[in-house]
């Protein structure tokens, strides 16, 4: 982990496009822009104030343009990373960005490791460890929802709920050990109700963070959904109809799809990571068992799944009921967990009556859908349903969800060492031991916001960065 002040560069944006961003920063940022930037006007960057764009030429040490740029200047602390810095927009392609990065390099500066800009707005007090994170999630981000989430955490909203529940238990902390200076007159400074009413509703926090955490991790890396069903009920086209491309092979042949197939598409602004998985059904067929196999593995993982039903295995002369008896059936053997989200799909409706099909419904619990993958029927109402799900799932994570395995652990580790304070206080533990375990809840909430650290942690995080933020 890196922790000099020298001067860094980097390109912060990807080249290719019509223009790129160069960052420098560092204590001889402006002077080093001086040596290979040269103004249109007269007047010279050491006299510049800070938030000022200057238009010029960039030159090599022959005085040769490299290009016609804009150079914005940012003067410490009032800057990203609280240095001086410097940000050239110049023409995107890769030859120019790298003859002005090879030109700052000569003029002093150093090429910057993967998020070494943040890490020193970290070291500097500009952000906070989660608000850091929220950076990284923020350039990540691939929908709306996880748009929402990473700038609420980059904003702060997730560290100030955290610091509110630290700076309870500090305060707590403080009149325990303030009890220890009068232990022979024995005085209780924190009244035991008050302190266990005040843990109870920090408690209250953990859990609800904690639970954010299901939601928070499908919505960041895309709402899991299984499309399962037996052989040549319809999935891979469903699959193809909602790509709105012929990404998986379609074939009359039961069994075509040996293997999972993941896509993803965004619906209501959320991103679904959607798998067309293998038919199920009893086979001699190994290659078949093993796909079979992992359609299993898919389903115990995926938020919500999709059973398509082959309607056109029935007739109009036989008894809706028999068929809901068998639809069941094959749900029963999914074995789904209580917090999956199951949608029955019956496809191919157009091979019955539609007084068939809707009988049928009426048959079989939950959300039943009627299509016809074939021809589309139907498939706007698959996506109305999906987008639903993916809205009342956002609805219910509320503002302040955890999306870090990460800062999961440590949500966890806090609440464990908030149990032991609660049996110790039961059990009338001393102030100073039941302070200790107070300063255990504190140091796991520290650890996410980064009061309390180490480099390798901090090397963990930032070497996730791309280079050049």
């Amino acid at each position: 982990m890196i922790h000099q002040t020298d001067t860094i560069v980097a390109c912060a944006t990807p080249t290719g496009g019509a223009i790129a961003v160069v960052r420098m920063s560092g204590s001889d940022a402006i002077a080093i822009a001086e040596r290979m930037f040269r103004p249109r006007g007269r007047r010279s960057l050491a006299d510049a104030e800070g938030y000022t764009a200057h238009y010029g030429e960039v030159i090599d040490s022959t005085g040769e343009v490299i290009d016609d740029v804009v150079l914005t200047l940012f003067r410490a602390p009032r800057s990203y990373t609280g240095e001086d810095s410097i940000e050239i927009s110049c023409h995107g392609s890769a030859y120019l960005v790298g003859r002005i990065v090879r030109q700052a390099i000569d003029c002093g500066a150093r090429a910057a490791t993967a998020g070494e800009f943040t890490t020193r707005a970290f070291l500097a007090g500009k952000i906070d460890l989660a608000q850091a994170e929220g950076v990284a999630d923020m350039i990540a981000s691939t929908d709306r929802a996880t748009h929402r989430l990473a700038l609420n955490q980059m904003r702060g909203g997730f560290s100030t709920e955290l610091r509110g529940m630290r700076d309870e238990l500090l305060r707590l902390s403080a009149l325990l050990e303030l009890e220890l200076d009068f232990a022979e007159e024995e005085v209780e400074f924190a009244d035991r109700t008050t302190l266990r009413q005040i843990m109870d509703t920090i408690d209250s926090h953990l859990v609800r963070l904690i639970d954010s955490f299901a939601i928070g991790n499908a919505l960041k890396e895309g709402i899991a959904t299984a499309i399962v069903g037996a052989p040549n009920a319809g999935k891979s086209t469903l699959l193809n109809r909602l790509l709105n491309e012929e990404r998986a092979m379609v074939s009359e042949i039961a069994g075509t799809t040996r293997d999972s197939i993941e896509e993803s598409i965004v619906i209501g602004g959320r991103r679904f990571r959607v798998i067309d998985t293998a038919g199920i059904r009893s086979t001699d067929d190994r290659l078949e068992q093993m796909g079979i196999d992992r359609t299993f593995t898919s389903l115990r993982r995926a938020a919500v799944v999709l059973l398509v039903c082959d309607c056109s295995t029935w007739s109009d002369h036989e008894d809706p009921r028999d068929a809901a008896i068998a639809v069941r059936s094959t749900i029963e053997d999914l074995q789904l967990n209580d917090d999956q989200i199951l949608i029955t799909i019956l496809n191919k409706c157009d091979c019955v009556s539609a007084q068939f099909v809707a009988e049928l419904r009426d048959e079989l619990a939950g959300e039943v859908l009627a299509i016809s993958a074939r021809t589309g029927e139907g498939i706007d109402e698959v996506v109305a349903s999906l987008s639903r799900i993916a809205a009342t799932m956002t609805a219910e994570a509320g503002d302040t969800v955890v999306t870090s395995a990460r800062h999961y652990e440590a949500l966890s580790n806090a609440r464990w060492a908030l149990g032991r304070a609660f049996e110790g206080m039961e059990g009338g533990l001393p102030s100073d031991l039941l302070c200790e375990e107070i300063r255990q809840v504190i140091y796991h909430l520290g650890t996410i916001t980064g009061e309390i650290t180490t480099d390798e942690i901090l090397g963990q995080i930032f070497s996730k960065f791309c280079i050049g933020k």
